[in-house]
C-alpha cells in the first residue's frame, strides 16, 4: 500500500517540527500509552504463564500423568502383566507400582493423611518427590522386613510435631479379628525423611512408605495400581483409552485430567480473559492515536490541497497519513515489547526487592500454594501482543487517513 512517495512524505511529516506543538504532545502521549499497555499485557501474560507452569510442575511432580488400577478397588490382578503392557506403549516413559492407604497418624499430635506405598527404585520414573527432599534420604524406604520407615511432607511433619528419627504411629482402617473383637491395624514407623513440594495438598497430607510395608498394612498381595509417566501429558486422554482397550475390562485407566482438569482449565480461562481485558486497554490507548491523526489532518489541510493540485490521488494522500499512525504504533510496540520483556525477565527479582524494602509479603506461604511471584516469558504470547497492537494501530489510521483523502483543494485553499 505504501509506495516510496507516501513513505517519504509521511516520514517527513513525522520528523518535521509541527506548528501546533499540541499535536506533538498528543503523539508522544499515544506512544507512551501504547508502550505501557503492551508492557502491561506482556508482563501479566508472563505472570500467568509462570503460575501455570509452577502449579503444573508441582502438582504433576507428585501425581502421575496416568494411573492403571483395578475396577474393584482392590489390588491389581496380574500386575506384572499390566506393567509389561503399559511399558510396551510408545507414549509411556516410566511406570511404577503403588499402594494407597487412608490412615490416621499419631505422634505429639494427631492428624489424618494419605500414605502411599512406593518402590524407591521405580518411583523417580513417575514423580519428582525424590528431588524435593529437605531432610533424610529418599532411599531409606527399603523393602527389608525390619525397616518400617516413613517419609512425610514438611507441613505434615510439623502438624505431627516430629522430625527425622522420631516415631509415628499409623492407624489403618483394616479391621482384624482378635480375642477382644475386630480392631484396626496399628503400626509404628520411624520418620526417615521429609520432603517439600511447595503444594499444600501434598506437603500437609502425604506420607511415603515402602510398597512391601504398605501391602502388609493393607493385607493385600500386590499393588493397588500402577502410576505412569507419559511423553506428553496433554496426550493423556488418548493414551489412557488406548491402554484401557489393550488391558481389558478388569482394569481402569485414569489421568491427571480426571482429578485436576478443572483446576488447570480455570487457569487457562483466566489467562484468556486477562488477555482480552488488557487488549481493550490497548484499544483505549489507540484512541489517542486517532485524536492525534485527526488533529494532524486538520493542521495539514493546505499541504493536502497542494499535493492534490500537483496530481496526488486520494489513495496516495490516505497512504501518507497512514504512515503517521503506523509509525507511532510501531514505536510504541517496540518500546512496549522491550520494556515488557525486560520486566517479565526480572520480575521475581524486582518483587523480592520490593518485599525486602517494604517488609510486605505479597504471597504468604501460609495462604498460597506458591510463595514467590513467578514469571515465564513466552515469545508466542509476545508475538500475539505485538500483532494485535499493530492491527489496532493500523485500523486507527483508516478513518483519519480517509478524511484526509476526501479533502477538496479549492475549499482548503480558500482562506490561505
Amino acid at each position: 500500500m505504501f509506495r516510496p512517495l507516501e513513505l517519504f512524505i509521511g516520514l517527513r511529516y513525522s520528523r518535521a517540527k509541527r506548528r501546533n506543538q499540541f499535536i506533538s504532545f498528543i503523539s508522544t502521549v499515544s506512544i507512551v500509552c501504547i508502550t505501557i499497555s503492551v508492557m502491561a499485557l506482556i508482563t501479566v501474560m508472563s505472570v500467568m504463564n509462570g503460575f501455570d507452569y509452577q502449579l503444573r510442575s508441582r502438582i504433576l511432580g507428585a501425581i502421575s500423568d496416568a494411573t492403571v488400577s483395578a475396577v474393584s478397588g482392590e489390588s491389581v490382578q496380574n500386575w506384572q502383566y499390566a506393567m509389561k503392557v503399559v511399558k510396551a506403549n510408545p507414549h509411556v516413559r516410566g511406570a511404577a507400582p503403588y499402594v494407597e492407604i487412608q490412615t490416621f497418624m499419631q505422634a505429639q499430635r494427631s492428624t489424618g493423611a494419605l500414605v502411599r506405598g512406593i518402590d524407591p527404585a521405580q518411583e523417580p520414573n513417575v514423580s519428582d518427590i525424590n528431588k524435593h527432599m529437605i531432610a533424610g534420604s529418599f532411599d531409606s524406604l527399603t523393602s527389608k522386613p525390619d525397616s518400617w520407615n516413613i517419609i512425610l511432607g514438611k507441613d505434615l511433619a510439623i502438624q505431627l510435631g516430629v522430625d527425622v528419627g522420631d516415631h509415628v504411629t499409623l492407624v489403618v482402617p483394616e479391621l482384624r479379628a482378635t480375642p477382644f473383637g475386630a480392631v484396626p491395624v496399628v503400626r509404628g514407623f520411624t520418620v526417615s525423611g521429609i520432603f517439600e513440594m511447595g503444594m499444600e495438598e501434598f506437603d500437609s497430607g502425604l506420607g511415603l512408605i515402602s510398597i512391601a510395608n504398605a501391602e502388609k498394612l493393607k493385607r493385600i498381595d500386590g499393588p493397588t495400581g500402577i502410576r505412569l509417566k507419559l511423553d506428553d501429558l496433554y496426550n493423556a486422554g488418548p493414551v489412557a483409552r488406548e491402554l484401557a482397550n489393550t488391558l481389558g475390562q478388569v482394569y481402569q485407566v485414569t489421568t491427571w485430567m480426571d482429578s485436576h482438569a478443572n483446576f488447570f482449565s480455570a487457569i487457562s480461562m483466566e489467562k484468556k480473559v486477562m488477555f482480552i481485558i488488557l487488549s481493550l486497554i490497548i484499544l483505549v490507548a489507540v484512541i489517542n492515536l486517532i485524536s492525534m491523526l485527526m488533529m494532524l489532518v486538520t493542521d495539514k489541510q493546505a499541504d493536502i490541497a497542494i499535493l492534490r493540485t500537483l496530481g496526488s490521488t486520494p489513495r496516495s494522500i490516505m497512504g501518507m497519513f497512514m504512515v503517521q499512525g503506523v509509525l507511532v504504533g510501531v514505536i510504541g510496540i517496540a518500546f512496549g515489547v522491550t520494556f515488557g520483556s525486560l520486566l517479565s525477565w526480572q520480575l521475581p527479582v524486582i518483587v523480592k526487592w520490593i518485599e525486602h524494602v517494604t517488609g510486605i509479603v505479597f504471597l504468604s506461604p501460609d495462604v498460597y500454594y506458591i510463595s514467590e511471584v513467578p514469571s515465564k516469558l513466552d515469545w508466542h504470547d509476545v508475538t500475539w501482543v505485538a500483532l494485535i497492537t499493530f492491527a489496532f494501530s493500523l485500523l486507527a489510521t483508516l478513518y483519519p487517513a480517509w478524511r484526509a483523502s476526501r479533502t477538496q483543494p479549492a475549499q482548503a485553499l480558500r482562506y490561505e
